[in-house]
């Protein structure tokens, strides 16, 4: 009984083993890759972030607008950036 749970063993134990040293010799590469990716930024994810800017700054300029006609004033768009 013993026998053979001791040969399954040792035929999945160096399968096992080749697994960890595997990625243990990758981990280096995953990690400078994920630093790499954090610090920079695509040209997508900068697009997206103009993009916003321009939203809440009109959005901005239309709350003044609104604000300066309730209160019968000039809008000031230096409050908006």
């Amino acid at each position: 009984m013993r026998a053979p749970f001791l040969a399954v063993v040792a035929l999945l134990l160096p399968g096992c083993l080749a697994k960890t040293a595997l990625d243990v010799a990758t981990l280096p590469v995953k990690a400078a890759s994920a630093a790499v990716d954090a610090a920079t930024t695509s040209q997508s994810e900068a697009d997206e972030k103009r993009g916003r800017k321009i939203r809440e700054r009109e959005e901005c300029i239309g709350k003044e607008e609104r604000r300066a006609r309730k209160q019968q004033r000039e809008p000031d768009y230096e409050r908006c950036g």
